[in-house]
């Protein structure tokens, strides 16, 4: 076993939290995968769900999962997922940075490195028509197995990057507290992003480049995305922790014991699935609350076209819902 990384806490003040909701009550059905860790969600016009794993297949799975294929292998971790214009794969891959995959599942590399520093822990991505693709890196300081590392620490060292259909490359923001999912506004002209270890989702003007916050949620916000209906998805992987928000504004020695600390003792996500949708305003549409018994963590969502996909980091199953 690999001795766990050193972590240098930063005093922070976490937010207030966000206002108090109802959510409704969530109930999901799942479909078993023949591996863990389905991350994030695609689906495909026919309906099919796309999801990669730990292991770096990614899998095209029907909606009664009955049938499951094999479309790649990435050889490292993937995460995100979206489609570029001609329709091939574009893949988020932790370990690689940001892939293509085309229809006989040849993989090649677009992005590993940006301003000279390597991509440690690409993310997330939307996709514009032209083919511009914003994404994140989510911590320059640790890789995708310590991420529990990079919320101790709260170093704030991610980055929120763009690929223009040239394959040049742009450092759009850096010094974000795990810039995650990403997601454009039907409109073209703006850019949401979560910022995981805050609790926010951030948008950006992209005519102006201006980046300020936008919604201020009830826990650690995952992937997001663009529904068929136009409203931002948003996959709440947990709620906020009373432990970690006062570790934060601790002497940072404190968090340096716990990161110390057997994973059993060290703060967990809770076993919830909690999903909310956003209008273009950052009006709250949709908020949903529910558990089960083989899923929980929930980091990828997807709606398409009344239909919503869910991924999870930990569990071996995808879980979906008809939106209410």
């Amino acid at each position: 076993m690999n001795p766990r990384p050193r972590i240098e806490p930063v005093t922070w003040n976490p937010p207030p939290p966000s206002p108090r909701t109802a959510p409704s009550p969530l109930s999901v059905r799942t479909v078993r995968l023949p591996g863990t860790g389905p991350e994030d969600v695609l689906v495909d016009d026919d309906g099919t769900v796309l999801t990669g794993l730990v292991d770096g297949r990614v899998l095209r799975v029907t909606p009664d999962g009955r049938s499951i294929t094999t479309v790649a292998d990435t050889g490292g971790r993937p995460l995100g997922l979206e489609w570029l214009p001609d329709h091939t794969l574009l893949v988020c891959d932790a370990e690689r940075g940001l892939l293509q995959v085309e229809a006989d599942g040849t993989v090649r590399e677009l992005v590993t490195e940006a301003d000279g520093k390597r991509l440690r822990f690409c993310n997330n991505a939307a996709v514009a028509p032209d083919g511009t693709v914003y994404f994140t890196d989510s911590s320059a300081r640790f890789g995708v197995q310590e991420w529990k590392a990079d919320l101790l620490e709260h170093s704030a060292t991610g980055r929120l990057l763009r690929r223009d259909p040239d394959g040049s490359v742009a450092v759009l923001a850096t010094g974000l507290a795990f810039p995650n999912g990403v997601a454009l506004q039907p409109d073209g002209r703006r850019l949401v992003v979560a910022e995981m270890w805050t609790y926010k989702l951030l948008t950006m003007d992209l005519p102006s480049g201006e980046l300020t916050d936008w919604v201020l949620l009830p826990g650690f916000a995952d992937n997001i995305s663009t529904g068929s209906d136009g409203l931002i998805w948003v996959a709440v992987a947990s709620p906020r922790d009373p432990v970690v928000d006062l570790l934060a504004t601790k002497p940072p020695v404190l968090r340096k014991i716990v990161w110390a600390l057997p994973d059993a003792l060290q703060p967990k996500p809770k076993k919830l699935i909690r999903i909310q949708a956003y209008d273009g305003e950052g009006q709250l549409v949709q908020d949903l609350l529910g558990t089960d018994q083989d899923f929980h963590l929930p980091t990828g969502v997807r709606e398409h076209h009344g239909t919503v996909w869910l991924g999870s980091l930990e569990r071996d199953y995808l879980a979906t819902f008809d939106k209410l």
